[in-house]
């Protein structure tokens, strides 16, 4: 008499097994979602944290920024009447953070961060401890805005304009020079006006 080897005898399934082994698959199946909802949940927390990190720190890096301008302002204004002095510009007056008002108006209608005056002419410097060519064109704007206030207080003037910074690239000098406005750079604890040859001044 043979027999069926073990490896390939089969067990008869009753309805019993299967429902049993459902059950077991179930159980299986509702671990698994649970580990699932909590990593899901684990990771909903983190990120949440993370966007919360960065936003503080997007806030940190704004508040450096601002301190790094404010820094270089400061830096630049002791010397800068001096340095351009020294080129026979004869300024007797320097003034930080100018607010300009409308006429006989309370409101603000430019802000600048140096001016230099004497009796013909006004220079408003722009401060940025990293400027941009995009804060090249808003001064450019800005001294519209400061030429047609002049105009209607009598001032007549010459009003020119200057951006100075301590970190520039080679293009950003160039479109600085290229607008008409002096190139002003910070070195160490003083600066210094780049007035290349063939360079000439845009007056408003």
């Amino acid at each position: 008499m043979t027999t069926e080897p073990a490896e390939i005898r089969e067990e008869a399934l009753t309805f019993e097994k299967i429902m049993a082994m459902i059950h077991e698959t179930a159980i299986v199946v509702r671990e698994n979602a649970e580990a699932i909802k909590k990593d899901w949940e684990q990771a909903e927390k983190e990120t949440k944290d993370l966007k919360e990190r960065m936003k503080e720190t997007d806030r940190l890096i704004g508040d450096l920024g601002n301190r790094f301008g404010e820094l270089a302002e400061h830096l630049v204004a002791p010397n800068i009447m001096k340095k351009f002095n020294e080129l026979d510009f004869n300024f007797t007056r320097c003034s930080l953070d100018l607010v300009i008002k409308e006429p006989d108006g309370p409101q603000i209608i430019a802000e600048v961060d140096i001016m230099l005056e004497n009796g013909d002419t006004v220079v408003a410097v722009e401060v940025k401890a990293k400027p941009k060519q995009a804060d090249v064109d808003k001064h450019a704007k800005r001294m519209e805005v400061l030429r047609h206030s002049a105009t209607q207080r009598g001032d007549t003037r010459k009003y020119q304009g200057a951006v100075a910074g301590a970190i520039m690239s080679q293009s950003l000098r160039d479109y600085i020079l290229k607008k008409g406005f002096y190139l002003i750079e910070q070195t160490g604890d003083t600066v210094r006006i780049c007035i290349p040859e063939g360079f000439k001044i845009r007056e408003w």
